[in-house]
């Protein structure tokens, strides 16, 4: 046998043991400890991650921590996640700003699209449209006829720029026709407080259970959920869309994410047991309880929604000229 012959047969050889080897990996995910990334402690993304970290644990046998890496409007998570080995052992959990953000600022180091595997989505939350109870409206269409007689007069609260509840907003100016102008508060909270002043008129807030207290205690007026289905977590509130603007949705939602290159049978077992465990009534109840609701799809189902969630409000981002603050 001729040396170029040899080699080829030892390089066949190797390869066939490097696949062997990556097979068996993935047949016996997993081996050793999970890391899932998210945001800072304490927030929404916390919340989701240590639910399914727990379930996780349980599933696989193996510990499942949460690695809060907040800070750069989700860049450092992105990019812990992005510089891990794709072999489904560091996870990145993450809502919407995260496949917002190129759109809201320049040289983002990272693509929504090619630099993650999508797993699943996990859960959403609506924002509701609420109104100090001193502005002379009950309803969405009585707002919009207002906004229109008082052009530019009406302020709504918003967090940060390209947040959840900014983007609501735009949407509604956008399909309503109307100039309402923002007045930008650093973070959720305050921008319901300052409602709840009436330093503003209204905002499409994101309610915790303080906030839908006050809304029972009549301190705020709800007149709509953002939602294109009514929320269990507010019922008898209608919709959006069912209230004069069809098509209208605007939630927050936030996915579970791998290093793009993860071997589709490691995504595919992980989505299984992901959305076997938000399927489950207590996980469900827990989810509701803190103002989500959860939701499970596919990795193709996901990978589709992330694209046209960009393309939507891509557009938006780009009309209202809204940039990062």
């Amino acid at each position: 046998m001729s040396k170029n012959h040899s080699a080829l047969g030892a390089y066949l050889i190797a390869l066939m043991f490097a696949g062997c080897g990556a097979a068996y990996a993935q047949a016996t995910y997993p081996t050793k400890p999970i890391r899932i990334v998210t945001a800072a402690a304490g927030g929404g993304g916390d919340f989701s991650a240590r639910i399914l970290a727990q379930g996780l644990t349980n599933s696989f046998g193996q510990q499942v921590i949460v690695d809060n890496r907040g800070g750069g409007n989700g860049i450092i998570a992105a990019q812990t996640v992005t510089k891990s080995p794709a072999d489904g052992y560091t996870l990145l959990l993450y809502p919407n700003p995260l496949w917002l953000l190129p759109f809201l600022q320049d040289n983002v180091p990272y693509d929504p699209v090619k630099d993650f595997a999508p797993i699943s989505l996990t859960d959403s939350a609506p924002n509701v449209l609420v109104v100090h109870p001193s502005l002379p409206v009950k309803s969405v269409r009585e707002l919009i006829s207002l906004a229109k007689a008082r052009p530019g007069e009406l302020n709504y609260s918003r967090a940060s720029a390209g947040s959840p509840v900014h983007l609501a907003a735009e949407l509604f100016m956008a399909m309503a026709g109307v100039t309402i102008v923002p007045v930008p508060y650093k973070g959720g909270g305050p921008a319901v407080l300052a409602l709840l002043a009436g330093e503003v008129e209204l905002s499409f807030a994101s309610l915790g259970a303080s906030g839908a207290a006050a809304i029972t205690s009549k301190r705020l007026r709800a007149l709509a959920v953002t939602s294109a289905e009514p929320s269990p977590l507010f019922p008898g509130l209608p919709t959006m869309a069912a209230s004069g603007l069809p098509g209208f949705e605007a939630v927050s939602v936030k996915g579970l994410f791998a290093p793009a290159g993860t071997p589709a049978s490691i995504v595919n077992r992980l989505n299984r047991e992901v959305v076997q465990i938000l399927r489950r009534p207590e996980i469900k109840e827990r989810f509701l309880n803190s103002g989500a609701e959860i939701v499970g799809t596919s990795p193709g189902e996901f990978e589709s929604f992330l694209k046209s969630d960009m393309a939507k409000w891509g557009k938006l981002i780009k009309a209202a000229k809204i940039r990062g603050d």
